[in-house]
Parts: structure tokens; C-alpha cells; sequence
């Protein structure tokens, strides 16, 4: 009689292969669930102006805000939208509307502001990124900066359609 040795290993890949097959024991492919959207970060909308200008730069540059624009589900990239960038920075507060600025995503769904060197507000040094033209729904970012001497900052967006 032989004798079965079932160790955690094989109990788990047997286990595996009976979810991936299913009781029916037909190999189901993977389905992709797409790329959900963005939501907005609380705080993200603090000292928002509408209508803030399409510029170059904010100031007097020296700090590089980044990010990409896809559009949720199959995540392809978004060219032409509309990114309003503010902060506190070496130049003014967030609140100040010379510190607000807007830039448009290239053909790849990439943008690029350059604008002063970001500094603490309320012990984070953070940025405040909208996207707000009416194709997409309005989402606001606020991402914390790893340290206050970091000579830029990312952010991403996933849009859902309006």
C-alpha cells in the first residue's frame, strides 16, 4: 500500500490548482478587472482656485511637479488634460494665487510644472494637484513629500468618464 506524504506545500499548490480550475476542472483564464479610478485625497482641495492659468512655470522654479493622466478601465494614457498644481513654497503660500498654476498632459498622458521648491505647511511638505474640466470626473490630490529637501514629486491620475 503506498503511503501519501502531504506536506503544506503540495496541500497549497493542490488546493490552487482546484480554485484556478474550477470544479469543473477546465482551466479559467484570468480577467483583467481594468484600472479603477482615482479618488480624491482628503485635504487635496484646500485653497483650490477655479480657473487657475495655463502657465510654463510657477515663480521661479528649481522644483519639478510629475504625474500621468490614464483613463480608468483600460488605462490608456490621456493627452491634452487640463493639471492644476499648487503649494507652499519658497515664493508664497498655497492660498496666494501666484503659487497656482495649470499645465496640459503631452500625447503620452504626461505632465511636467516647474515651479519653487516646496516647503513644509503644517509639518508635511505636500502638493495639491486637480484635474477639473468637465470630460472626467474632478479629482483632487495631496501628495506628502518623503523629505523637505526632495527636489520633486509625483502624482498620478486614474480618470472616470463624466
Amino acid at each position: 500500500m503506498p503511503v501519501l506524504l502531504l506536506s503544506r506545500r503540495s496541500l497549497l499548490a493542490t488546493g490552487s490548482a482546484v480554485v484556478a480550475t474550477g470544479l469543473s476542472g477546465r482551466l479559467v483564464p484570468a480577467r483583467a478587472q481594468g484600472l479603477a479610478p482615482t479618488s480624491s485625497m482628503r485635504g487635496g482641495s484646500n485653497n483650490y482656485l477655479p480657473g487657475a492659468p495655463t502657465v510654463d512655470r510657477i515663480g521661479g522654479g528649481g522644483f519639478w511637479m510629475t504625474g500621468t493622466v490614464r483613463r480608468a478601465g483600460d488605462g490608456a494614457p490621456l493627452a491634452g488634460q487640463r493639471i492644476q498644481i499648487w503649494a507652499h513654497t519658497t515664493e508664497g503660500h498655497e492660498r496666494d494665487p501666484h503659487s497656482h498654476g495649470a499645465t496640459l498632459t503631452d500625447a503620452k498622458g504626461e505632465f511636467s510644472l516647474e515651479m519653487p521648491q516646496i516647503v513644509p505647511a503644517f509639518g508635511q511638505p505636500h502638493g495639491h494637484l486637480a484635474y477639473d474640466d468637465a470630460d472626467f470626473e474632478t479629482v483632487f490630490l495631496r501628495p506628502v513629500m518623503r523629505r523637505a529637501k526632495d527636489t520633486s514629486l509625483s502624482a498620478h491620475f486614474v480618470l472616470q468618464p463624466a
